[in-house]
């Protein structure tokens, strides 16, 4: 934990209850009243064990509790144990490690010396970057800052969708209708145009189907022509993929798609050889799974022709050897369930005893109120679309409310782009997203715009006071009244969010944490004047706005978006 008040509460509970740290943790709340105290226990979970009703259990913990000048009260309320703690000691620890700290506040050596891999985006290749692909790309992007600010070394890998039969069939496409030679200069959506053409001849003329197939034959066998071919579209799709990229703030280390192991799948079958684990099934080369109730792992097609799964199977093998992860993180919708627990059982029965190293991080879909989408026939939402919609609508609103606003430009492509990425971050992943530009780019509700003009508001404040901030000289024991403790207690919550969203693999975490401190700092600032005649109370709650606005800041930066300084 990285808050001393809870640690000392957990130092005297885990010796009466018999529970550890982390399972206290685990129980632990914030009251809904701050007057009710600032932490509290539910005790039912000892009533089991302690053999006595959740209320009188408060109570025995309550009255043998050893309170001190840090925790000065521990009050039992029905089946809760409350806990108080010195507001005095609370503002001056939290303020003086923010003010310290500035943008490192919530930073950590806890990963220090450990490595996460996290494999995340991977787009399609000849296929413009569609806004299926939104949900991992962002998750992935937030995981791999909240894994380097704990100190980790996060290896973010791009498994590009660079392989596979849907490449002869639109190479068969452009020898078919392209005109003249396949250059750079073509663009995706050419590409994408002539996939979907091809896919209609195919359904009608099934020969078409046989001479895609010898193409992929050719790909895989090393032809000229059909390497030089596939590598324009790669080039092609990576031109697109990097503007986009560049907007939404997503990084990588590397970028290595499926072709990239195309020359370790053998040795990946031959070790599935030697363990005696393939078979061949109507042709096919697979991992029989039903001992395990699953459907086979199919290595190779009756065609001998590789599959996703094979080089996810040498993928795997290779950055083992690579990274020696502490973790690797496939960070990939619900759809692909079924495929991770056969590649995951598969590296287990191949006696790979970092198996258990390997985490699918499973999220819902992107659902839109006009059904779904699906590339082959054409019917894609493209990313830069929907981001410069949003950026076009932030735009309007900047008009309308406030049209002497500097750099209107940069500010709306901020928010417009904050707006999409905190929308998808504020779900948790599991979730199915459901995308409304209503609720959105709404600057009231809980969305990144509100998240982002509460900064912009406090920042404004700072910009007004005309003095230096922080101020030098703030008492901070003056900062007691229940609002403002309640934003202390959240600003002092930041650094255990982080690592609960690491451990749970769960940006929202963060999202959520950011509504939570904009709504009891819009509190704090509607009941109490920041800027009075009383110097000494002016420097504690200007010190606390500047507090809100770094952590504002820190917070967004974690989920890749920006902090207007002025809205």
């Amino acid at each position: 934990m990285q808050n001393k008040y809870i640690d000392e509460i957990f130092a005297q509970l885990t010796k009466v209850t018999g529970l550890g740290a982390e399972d206290l943790a685990g129980l632990m709340e914030t009251p809904p009243n701050p007057e009710m105290g600032d932490y509290a226990l539910p005790c039912f979970t000892f009533a089991k064990t302690m053999r006595k009703a959740p209320n009188l259990i408060a109570e025995e913990l309550a009255s043998g509790f050893e309170t001190n000048e840090r925790i000065v009260e521990a009050r039992a309320t029905g089946p809760y144990l409350n806990f108080f703690v010195s507001r005095d000691d609370l503002a001056r620890d939290v303020l003086q490690q923010i003010v310290e700290k500035v943008e490192d506040y919530g930073r950590s050596e806890k990963g220090a010396g450990r490595r996460i891999v996290i494999d995340f985006s991977h787009p399609n290749i000849a296929k413009p970057f569609g806004i299926h692909h939104l949900r991992s790309t962002v998750i992935g992007g937030a995981l791999r800052r909240i894994f380097k600010t704990l100190g980790y070394e996060a290896v973010g890998i791009n498994h590009l969708g660079d392989w596979g039969s849907q490449f002869a069939k639109l190479i068969l496409g452009w020898k078919k209708w392209g005109e003249g030679e396949l250059t750079e200069d073509i663009t995706v959506h050419t590409l994408l145009d002539l996939y979907v053409r091809i896919n209609e001849e195919i359904d009608d003329n099934p020969e078409a189907e046989a001479e895609a197939s010898a193409w992929f034959r050719r790909l895989e066998s090393g032809d000229e022509e059909a390497r030089h071919m596939w590598q324009v579209a790669c080039d092609i799709s990576w031109k697109e993929f990097e503007r986009v990229y560049g907007r939404l703030g997503i990084e990588f280390d590397v970028v290595a798609g499926e072709s990239t192991h195309i020359g370790r799948m053998n040795d990946s079958v031959e070790r599935l050889r030697e363990k005696g684990l393939v078979k061949i099934s109507e042709g096919a080369t697979i991992v029989d799974l039903e001992e395990w109730d699953m459907a086979p792992f199919l290595a190779y097609r009756s065609d001998e022709a590789s599959l996703y799964a094979t080089r996810d199977l040498a993928a795997a093998e290779h950055r083992w050897l690579e990274y020696e992860f502490e973790q690797m993180l496939y960070v990939v919708d619900v759809a692909q369930s079924l495929h991770f627990r056969q590649l995951f059982k598969v590296l287990e029965l191949m006696g790979h005893e970092w198996s258990d190293r390997c985490t699918h991080v499973v999220f819902g879909r992107l659902r839109f109120k006009d059904g779904g989408m699906s590339t082959r026939r054409g019917k894609i939402v493209l990313m830069e679309d929907v981001l410069n919609r949003a950026v076009e609508l932030v735009r309007d609103t900047i008009e309308e409310k406030n049209p002497d606003l500097a750099e209107k430009d940069e500010v709306a492509e901020a928010v417009g782009i904050g707006a999409i990425l905190f929308a998808d971050l504020d779900s948790r992943r599991i979730k199915d997203v459901q995308f409304d530009w209503d609720e959105i780019l709404n600057f009231n509700g809980e969305t990144g715009p509100y998240v982002q003009y509460t900064h912009a508001r406090y920042a404004s404040v700072l910009r007004k006071y005309g003095k230096e901030v922080p101020p030098l000289d703030a008492d901070f024991g003056l900062l007691t009244e229940p609002e403002t403790a309640e934003v202390i207690k959240q600003l002092g919550a930041f650094p255990n969010t982080i690592v609960r969203a690491a451990e749970g693999h769960e940006p929202s975490y963060i999202a959520s944490y950011l509504i939570d401190l904009c709504t009891a700092a819009n509190r704090f600032y509607s009941a109490h004047r920041v800027v009075s005649e009383d110097e000494s109370v002016t420097a504690a709650r200007i010190t606390l706005v500047y507090a809100i606005t770094v952590v504002l800041k820190n917070g967004l930066a974690l989920l890749g978006i920006r902090a207007p300084e002025e809205m």
